[in-house]
């Protein structure tokens, strides 16, 4: 089997958008010794937020997946970035934290945020937010270990 995550997000047929710009005032990663630090990241495709809302009112389960693939997908983007493009550098994935924007009576919560995880096995924490006007969820990044020059 290869570790050639290139070839891996091929056969997944993965795409990566280039990486977008912050949607505020901070930096997309900051790269620290080996480690790589992603900013929380939104659910951009093409560019866009397409979903809008909270999961269990006016979003639905599977949307709701669709949006935290969309938030894994600019975290690889930010990290390759990060790799001057080689996402080969990256030796792991120390943690994933999701955020949900969910109706107070949703309650599964794992189920979207496992929609960002189809190539990662590391720890997760999910936190429940109701507190999103617009952005569906929001992912971090604390830290990729990466090889010492």
């Amino acid at each position: 089997m290869s570790n050639d995550i290139n070839k891996k997000l091929n056969e997944l047929n993965i795409k990566l958008d280039e990486a977008s710009a912050p949607a505020g005032s901070y930096v997309p990663y900051v790269i620290t010794g080996n480690l790589v630090f992603i900013s929380g990241q939104l659910p951009f495709i093409n560019g866009k937020i397409t979903t809008k809302g909270k999961v269990g009112e006016n979003v639905s389960v599977e949307e709701g997946i669709k949006m935290a693939e969309a938030c894994a997908k600019t975290i690889l983007s930010q990290l390759k970035e990060a790799c001057n493009g080689d996402l080969n550098k990256v030796k792991k994935v120390v943690k994933i934290g999701g955020f949900v924007a969910s109706a107070p009576d949703f309650t599964d919560h794992p189920k979207i945020i496992n929609g960002a995880l189809p190539l990662n096995k590391s720890p997760t924490s999910t936190i429940i937010a109701y507190f999103f006007p617009s952005a569906l969820k929001t992912f971090e990044e604390p830290g990729f270990p990466l090889p010492i020059s």
